[in-house]
């Protein structure tokens, strides 16, 4: 229960992304190869043709999206350095 509260705290917080990502990848504190890693998540997320649910099932075919992303977001906010996670308040 704890992780599912965990995970849509995190939701809620997706509109702070935008400039995480663009500090992300612009850190000189991030490696290459962790900016990579979050780039071929995303590349993998988006060229990937199937749904887990279909999307004309109303709530639950955006649901899994949702899920993958935030699976995104989190891995990239785990990866990213501690100064990062303070400016935007983010935790792992």
């Amino acid at each position: 229960m704890r992780k599912v509260v965990k995970r849509l705290t995190f939701i809620l917080k997706v509109w702070r992304f935008a400039p995480f990502l663009k500090d992300y990848f612009l850190s000189k504190e991030v490696s290459v190869h962790k900016k990579w890693i979050g780039v071929l998540l995303i590349i993998g997320y988006v060229m990937f043709p199937f749904d887990l649910i279909p999307d004309y099932i109303l709530f639950l075919g955006i649901l899994d999206d949702v899920v993958i992303v935030t699976f995104i977001f989190e891995r990239m906010v785990k990866m990213a350095p501690e100064s990062l996670k303070q400016k935007y308040n983010l935790k792992s």
